[in-house]
């Protein structure tokens, strides 16, 4: 963990190992020399010239600042030119934030001060760039070592001080204090994800779950797998059959307080460990398979951090949690099943199982909650990460009030969105000659994550209806300075926080 502080001193002031400052692109070096004394200046002059550094995107030059017997680092990196507007994008920021931690853990400089920039950078608020800092800061320093012993591969930035000159201390402390929920909740996500899937059955996530909805106040409601079946959700009992291991179905209920107040539904989708089943994966293929509950831990973490920040709208969370796994009891490829809203569809393949889990999800919150909006978030298809990519996960909605809600909290909170259609010209993919809809869509109509998205949408009838695919960023997303190139991110937390917390 990494402590943030604020300080109204001056970064020369601070005797950290690292004294980072943000420059523009061809920025003026003698703004940046009168910081430091003489000697470090004129070395730091020297250095630039010899590196032809300008301050482009992520670059960065280091000169070192000899005080007595110590000796600490100057660091100046680069978060580029301003392009069509008079502003930079916060993105930028949060990358060159991530990119000063990944340097002191390489250099293995304990404490980090940063001098704030201001906020006119990049048109926001003091509250929102301090928010940002301690958020991504508390991001990049997350890594998953609970089975590491050799210390020396573990991270070893232990403070960072923001310098700040110019700024509202009140909203830097606020922003901070915001920020660093947020990042708790994120990293949260991100660890049990990254448990091995012997160390997370869906029986331990629920268990999990009770002890945040104690924490918090919240109401929780955990099905077994034989009331799982009893009720008639046929698609989550299919596909844990093959498992040992029950599957569970988790409700988490917020209250704000207000009984005039909205109500959202969150739903993630909880596979524990995904073998595709009777379709078996190939064996790489399942080596990350352990990120295919991704999706509820988005929404158990959400839940966590909406409590603690006192949400004014209500949120559900429903987190359907199974293992797909073979076995002589799994189901097999040609079973139809019934879900909770009483369709039926063909099971063409068992590695398409996401939709299954939360078909009944989807069904279950509509008809015993009454929803101004849902939101599902899962790691559903390859195809929506083959056309997106690690960087962008993909929103599916024909609601467009809900889109641009969506989107908004997209570009507030750096979980990136992409729309894709999800168009009825699609719609007979999925037809089945034996049920009412089968479970992959046929290979003429390609477009596997719209046709995904249509399945889904047999079981929200009445509420305004998100679909999210996070299956490209969920885990091991290639450098992105705030994330590590091998394990989870989180996606989805920070998104689904800014739509609960700025609701209209």
């Amino acid at each position: 963990m990494i402590d943030i502080k604020i300080s109204e001193q001056t970064l020369a002031q601070h005797n950290t190992k690292c004294r980072a400052i943000i420059v523009e692109q061809d920025f003026d070096v003698n703004t940046v020399v009168g910081s430091v004394d003489k000697q470090t200046a004129a070395l730091l002059k020297a250095v630039i010239e010899e590196s032809h550094f300008t301050g482009k995107t992520l670059t960065t030059v280091t000169a070192p600042i000899i005080e007595g017997d110590s000796v600490s680092h100057l660091l100046l990196i680069g978060i580029g030119k301003r392009k069509d507007s008079n502003s930079l994008p916060i993105e930028s920021y949060r990358r060159v934030v991530g990119k000063i931690i990944r340097i002191a853990e390489q250099h293995k400089w304990h404490t980090v001060s940063l001098q704030l920039p201001p906020s006119a950078w990049f048109a926001v608020d003091d509250l929102y760039l301090a928010q940002q800092t301690a958020e991504i800061a508390k991001i990049a320093i997350y890594v998953f070592d609970k089975y590491i012993t050799d210390n020396e591969r573990k991270s070893h930035v232990k403070e960072m001080i923001i310098a700040y000159n110019g700024h509202d201390q009140a909203k830097l402390e606020r922003g901070i204090e915001l920020g660093k929920q947020v990042a708790y909740a994120v990293n949260l996500a991100r660890h049990w994800i990254d448990l091995p899937p012997v160390a997370l059955h869906p029986e331990e996530m629920a268990d999990i779950a009770k002890g945040i909805a104690k924490e918090n106040n919240l109401k929780i409601t955990v099905f077994n797998e034989k009331q799982i079946v009893e009720m008639g959700m046929g698609g989550l009992a299919a596909v844990s059959r093959g498992s040992d291991r029950d599957a569970q179905f988790i409700i988490l209920e917020y209250d704000c307080g207000n009984k005039n107040a909205p109500t959202l539904g969150f739903v993630g989708k909880g596979i524990t460990f995904d073998s595709g089943g009777l379709s078996l994966k190939p064996a790489e293929s399942m080596e990350t398979m352990k990120d295919d509950m991704s999706g509820a831990a988005a929404v158990l973490a959400t839940m966590d951090v909406i409590a603690k920040q006192k949400a004014k709208v209500n949120i559900i969370g429903f987190m359907p949690m199974s293992e797909n796994l073979p076995s002589g009891k799994a189901t097999k490829p040609g079973d139809i099943v019934t879900f909770y809203n009483g369709k039926t569809a063909e099971i063409k393949n068992t590695d398409a199982e996401g939709r299954l889990i939360l078909a009944d999800a989807l069904s279950y919150a509509e008809k015993h909650y009454k929803l101004d909006a849902i939101v599902d978030l899962a790691t559903l298809t390859g195809a929506c990460a083959y056309a997106l990519g690690p960087y962008f996960s993909g929103l599916m909605s024909q609601n467009e009030e809900l889109v641009d809600a969506l989107m908004q909290a997209s570009q507030v909170s750096g979980d990136a969105l992409w729309r894709l259609p999800l168009n009825d010209d699609y719609r007979p993919a999925i037809k089945s000659p034996v049920a009412d809809i089968a479970n992959i869509g046929s290979k003429r109509y390609m477009a596997g994550a719209t046709t995904a998205g249509l399945f889904l949408s047999n079981f929200v009838e009445k509420t305004p209806w998100a679909h999210i695919d996070i299956a490209g960023s969920a885990f091991n997303v290639p450098d992105m300075p705030y994330y590590r190139n091998e394990g989870a991110t989180g996606v989805g937390v920070r998104l689904l926080v800014q739509l609960a917390m700025n609701w209209k």
